[in-house]
């Protein structure tokens, strides 16, 4: 019997090795595709700028007197678009006019799904997936919470309704990023018996307006550092 189990512990960790060496492998075929990939329809809309010359591009409209970048590699409830909205109401306080600052917010890693449009959420269940809760059904959400709500829609004690929605933001002139290691990486592990490739060309065609692609958000987070952004982390 204990050379049974022994030998059954055996085959286990060796299936888990082997599982893990596959994904791996899988990974590092993601990780490195983006790059050699040609460009799909509904990338148009949102040009690569790392497909330019100067993949710096950019952020060189980064000329405010202050400058923000906010990291978001996971949902984080309201911070990721609340850090900007703050950020920028007590720059006002304190005198420097909004236009005269910079936010940037890279969404990356699990992060990215606030970057697609409603139509996306509800047919890829990004709810469920990236463990997104919406703050009206309470479920997850099968929809971008983020994308158009409505005023008051989002209240802060204290603060009353404050609108950090992305197109509130987006008014304000904040910029937004998403990773494109990221989208190929989990479009690729959620396409089930589809073709990968279909997947990523469907996610790509529902971007929001304005949410540019980054090579990675890594990438895109220290570039915007580079260009004179203090860090800051989404959560």
């Amino acid at each position: 019997m204990q050379h049974h189990l022994s030998e059954l512990n055996s085959t286990n960790q060796r299936r888990k090795f082997l599982g893990t060496l596959a994904a791996g492998a899988a990974t590092l075929a993601a990780l490195s595709s983006p790059f050699n990939l040609p460009a799909m329809p509904g990338e148009a809309t949102t040009p690569h700028t790392f497909g330019t010359s100067d993949p710096d591009a950019w952020f060189n409209q980064l000329k405010g007197k202050h400058k923000l970048i906010i990291d978001v590699p996971a949902p984080h409830e309201i911070f990721p678009f609340a850090w900007a909205r703050v950020f920028l109401m007590t720059n006002i306080a304190t005198g420097t006019p909004e236009k005269e600052n910079n936010v940037v917010i890279i969404l990356r890693h699990e992060g990215i799904p606030y970057a697609f449009e409603d139509r996306l959420w509800a047919k890829y269940k990004f709810g469920e997936f990236f463990k997104v809760t919406d703050p009206k059904t309470k479920a997850p959400s099968t929809r971008n919470p983020f994308w158009k709500p409505m005023h008051g829609d989002f209240t802060v004690p204290g603060l009353g309704p404050v609108d950090i929605g992305i197109d509130q933001l987006q008014n304000s002139g904040v910029m937004f990023g998403v990773c494109d290691v990221a989208m190929t990486v989990y479009s690729a592990a959620m396409a089930g018996n589809s073709d990968p490739a279909e997947v990523k060309k469907d996610w790509m065609s529902g971007l929001l307006p304005g949410v540019v692609p980054q090579p990675s958000g890594i990438w895109a987070v220290g570039r915007a550092q580079e260009h004179g952004c203090s860090y800051v982390f989404a959560g």
